[in-house]
């Protein structure tokens, strides 16, 4: 009986927490920012000031997550040919199995 009752103390407490983080929180954590990212970069291609906007985020963070998104090959440069070689942020087949299962796992999360 005693583990039980451990055991029911720890579960309430975990949902209490992932209640008041879900909830609470209006801060972005990482796993946000690189979603959003890779949200804005779904399509043909888009610029750095683009995804800067976008993703209301200043130069040197994004400069940050963009060396980390494109090591984990989450996105990929393209030179855009017709725009005068400017380079383009693209996301990458691997970057959209992410932002699936981020999104699923914001689905679960979020739905009792």
């Amino acid at each position: 009986m005693k583990g039980e009752g451990e055991a029911r103390f720890w579960r309430d407490m975990i949902m209490v927490t992932l209640e008041k983080t879900l909830s609470v929180s209006k801060h972005r954590d990482r796993l946000d920012i690189i979603a959003d990212i890779l949200n804005a970069a779904n399509g043909k291609g888009v610029r750095k000031t683009y995804l800067m906007y976008k993703c209301n985020l200043s130069f040197k963070q994004l400069k940050n997550y963009l060396g980390f998104l494109l090591q984990k090959e989450l996105l990929k440069q393209v030179i855009a040919h017709k725009s005068g070689g400017v380079t383009l942020f693209q996301i990458t087949p691997k970057g959209q199995t992410f932002l699936k299962t981020y999104k699923n796992l914001q689905n679960f999360l979020t739905t009792s």
